[in-house]
Parts: C-alpha cells; sequence; structure tokens
C-alpha cells in the first residue's frame, strides 16, 4: 500500500490542527509554526507534500519554498495564502510551487487539491516500489507480480551459482530471454567476469565459426595480419551469452559441442589447443526438439547446452504483470519524452489485460512507448494506445463477458483455491480503486476495516 506524508507548516493553530484533523486519516501529517523547523525536518526525511502558508514569521513563504526546492526538487508545495496577492502567487509558481489555496480554507476542496497533486508523483512511488522489490542490488530483472515470474526468478537464483552448468532459456520471442541471460550473469561466481553476447541469427553462417573461435594470421583470405581472439575468449571467466543459437550451422554445432565437453578448441588456422573457463547460456524461440528431428540440430548439443532449462512464460501467462509492466515503461517513456503521464485510464487497462500479446513485452513496451509519444497526458487513455479497433472491441468483449467466470478446464478445478484467488482479486481491485486506502477499499468490499485487514494479511497481500 502507498502512503503519502504530508507537512504542513502554518504559524496559525487552528489552521493547523483543522487541515491535520482532516488529513491524519489518508496521510502521515506533520505540522510546523515556522519555516525553520520544517526545513530541518524536509533534510532528515522529506515529505511527499508541503502545505506552506505564504505569511509566515521570519522566514516567510516564498524564502521557504525558495529553500525546499534548491534541496529537494521533486517535494511537492502547495502555498496558502490569506488574500489572492496575485504578484506573490505567481512568484512562489515561478519557484515551483504546485499549486495554491486561499485562506479562509475549505476543507473539500483543499482535499481535492491535495489528491490532485499526489497523482502526479503515484505513479513514480509504485514504480519505486515495484523497482525495490524486483531490482535489488541494480542486477536485471523482470518487473513482476505473478507466481511464474516469481518461480522464474527463484529457479535462476539457484542455478545461477554454478560458474560453468550450460543453461538454455527459451520463451516466445518478446519475453525478455536477453534479461534472464544476464540476471543469470549478475547472480553468478562469474559476475566480475565479461558477459559477453553473440547473436547467432544475424552473423552469416559462413562467418559465425571465426567470430566464436576466433581465427590466426593468414588462416582465410581476409584474415587480419595479427589474427583475433574469438567470442569464446573474450568471455574467459565470465560468461558467453548465445542468442538464437538454433540458428547455428551444423559445422559451428559440432565445434561448440567438443568446446562444452571439455572446454577446449582451436582458432581457425590454429594448431595450438587453447583452454578457458567460462559459463554458456543460450536462448531459443524455436522448438528445438522439432528442429532436431529435421536434422537441422545436433541432439547431444542440445543435451549439453540445456544441462538446466529454463522456460519463460510468455505475457498471456502472466497477465498479472501487465499492468505493472504498463506503469513502469510509462513512467521510462514520460521522462523520455518530457511528458507528464501519471495514470493509465480504466478502460486503456482492461484492454491491456485483455489483449493477446503476441509480442510478449516487448510489444507491450512498444505500445506504451507510442501512447506516450503521441498522447498529451496526464492520463493515457485506450485512444492513445493505437489498437486496432476490431482488436479493442475483441479485449473489452472478453473484459464484460469471459474474463468473469473462466470456463472448468478438462483436467478440472480446486474450487477452495479458486475461491480464493476470486477474494485475493477483488481485494487487490479494492486497493487499486482506493488508491491504497484501506478503509475506503473495505467500504467498496462491504466489509469492515478489521476484517478487510485480517484478509488482506492472510491472503498475503501487499
Amino acid at each position: 500500500m502507498i502512503s503519502y506524508s504530508v507537512f504542513i507548516v502554518d504559524d496559525e493553530k487552528t489552521i493547523r490542527e483543522g487541515i491535520t484533523m482532516a488529513l491524519e486519516a489518508d496521510y502521515q501529517v506533520e505540522a510546523f509554526s515556522t519555516a525553520e523547523p520544517a526545513i530541518d525536518a524536509i533534510k532528515e526525511n522529506p515529505p511527499d507534500l508541503v502545505l506552506l502558508d505564504i505569511g509566515l514569521p521570519g522566514m516567510n513563504g516564498i524564502e521557504a519554498l525558495r529553500k525546499i526546492k534548491s534541496l529537494y526538487p521533486d517535494v511537492l508545495v502547495i502555498m496558502i495564502t490569506a488574500y489572492e496577492d496575485i504578484n506573490t502567487v505567481v512568484s512562489a509558481m515561478k519557484l515551483g510551487a504546485h499549486d495554491y489555496v486561499v485562506k479562509p480554507i475549505e476543507m473539500n476542496g483543499l482535499e481535492v487539491t491535495i489528491r490532485n497533486a499526489l497523482e502526479t508523483i503515484r505513479l513514480r512511488k509504485e514504480v519505486q516500489i515495484l523497482q525495490e522489490t524486483y531490482l535489488k542490488e541494480n542486477l536485471p530483472c523482470f518487473i513482476g507480480e505473478s507466481n511464474q515470474i516469481h518461480d522464474v526468478m527463484e529457479f535462476i537464483s539457484m542455478v545461477a551459482k554454478s560458474p560453468d552448468t550450460p543453461i538454455l532459456i527459451s520463451g516466445e520471442t518478446g519475453t525478455g530471454k536477453e534479461l534472464i541471460a544476464n540476471a543469470i550473469h549478475f547472480r553468478s561466481p562469474n559476475f566480475k567476469g565479461p558477459l559477453v553476447t553473440v547473436n547467432c541469427a544475424s552473423i552469416p553462417k559462413e562467418l559465425i565459426e571465426s567470430e566464436l573461435f576466433g581465427y590466426e594470421m593468414g588462416a582465410f583470405t581476409g584474415a587480419s595480419v595479427s589474427g583475433k581472439k574469438g567470442m569464446i575468449e573474450e568471455a574467459a571467466n565470465g560468461t558467453l551469452f548465445l542468442d538464437e543459437v538454433g540458428d547455428l550451422s551444423l559445422e559451428a554445432q559440432s565445434k561448440l559441442l567438443r568446446f562444452l565437453e571439455n572446454g577446449e578448441f582451436y582458432r581457425i588456422g590454429g594448431t595450438k589447443k587453447l583452454q578457458i573457463q567460462t559459463r554458456v547460456v543460450s536462448t531459443t524461440n524455436k522448438d528445438l526438439e522439432s528442429v532436431i528431428e529435421k536434422d537441422l540440430f545436433r541432439k547431444d548439443l542440445y543435451f549439453r547446452l540445456g544441462v538446466i532449462k529454463v522456460q519463460i512464460p510468455s505475457l498471456n501467462e502472466r497477465r498479472e504483470d501487465i499492468i505493472p509492466l504498463a506503469k513502469h515503461f510509462l513512467l521510462e517513456f514520460s521522462k523520455k519524452f518530457g511528458k507528464r503521464f501519471t495514470s493509465i485510464s480504466s478502460q486503456a487497462e482492461n484492454v491491456l489485460m485483455n489483449y493477446r500479446w503476441t509480442g510478449n513485452v516487448r510489444e507491450l513496451k512498444n505500445l506504451i512507448e507510442r501512447g506516450v509519444l503521441t498522447g498529451n497526458g496526464p492520463e493515457l487513455t485506450i485512444q492513445d494506445l493505437g489498437i486496432k479497433e476490431v482488436d479493442r472491441d475483441k479485449a473489452l468483449e472478453k473484459t464484460r463477458d469471459e474474463s468473469e467466470f473462466p470456463p472448468i478446464p478438462p483436467t478440472g478445478i480446486d474450487l477452495s483455491s479458486a475461491q480464493e484467488s476470486l477474494e485475493k482479486f477483488y481485494i487487490k481491485e479494492a486497493l487499486r480503486m482506493a488508491k491504497g486506502n484501506e478503509s475506503k477499499a473495505a467500504k467498496l468490499l462491504n466489509m469492515n476495516h478489521h476484517t478487510f485487514r485480517y484478509r488482506r494479511k492472510k491472503l498475503k497481500i501487499e
């Protein structure tokens, strides 16, 4: 649950107490009568929002605003003024104030102003929580909440501990196989060594052997005078990442198998046996077993590359991750293009959740990039997504009908698990609609607050 902190700085006790009483149920509130102690507190623990009176004794509100913005530019500041002094308000806005309110303060209007202000940082806080959870220690990883991706990440954390056991990653195009390969490298004992990537599909078959194994001087026409190290040598004591390994020629496959068996190889045109230690991580979006049946891939190499096999689920199999990923990309491209997107409309979320992702995470990323680039914000709408109308209608139709109660599969269903999943879904949805406020979420589900909190903790919903 996302929580926000608000500082109130006003020399009038009745105003401080009145605003505190109005906000403390929903926010973490601290009140100050002058600017100096408030700024000291901001240095210790910056709040999300400051309600700042312009006419303060000592350091006035304009001076305090200038100081706050110099320390923490991202802190939102709403100015409070006893009268509409347009010149002072304009000065405050130029210095970075987000908005202003006029005394006497109308509490309902103030709460609306605060909610609108905090909406601009809600997305940033959501993504920050995700990154802190899933991108610990700056290691490459997935943004995701689904059990499927959690299982994958736990599995690779375990198998990455070996420095040289080959790992084969399979999955559809756009699922993030390269991210997983990176995660394996940085979690392995070889993380201080190089991570060398070879795109087997993009290198011409007649050149792939020289790229992998290197060559000696004069090995072939056009070979450099000094010869060249291959990618395998460059990956010594690190990780060799073979992207789309299914596109290797049969001759290259044979030499790669020999290297995997004993760590030895020869440069093209060379007579000196070379030996290095590296881990080989491979990826493929092909069904290698069917390719083997066509005699286009060596069966023995397949088993050697896949001592450990990792299957990456498609985005259609991990739909809980769609909205967190979309929000992550929304923030990323908002910053890149200088836009002010803060949220995704509920209708757009429905389309994203029920869309058929043939291009997986890469397709979702491209779709959000297009929407941010062409949209105006602050909310990403269904029109911004640019999905073909027929596909959009299908997704919305699925939202209305099929997605609510999925059919029983031929293998049957565990009704108690289904009931728990349904309860978990509605509690999460209520929290989302209530922007993390438990009391409001409980009302949406016609539950008392204590029961709601008990069920949330029991179901381990953050």
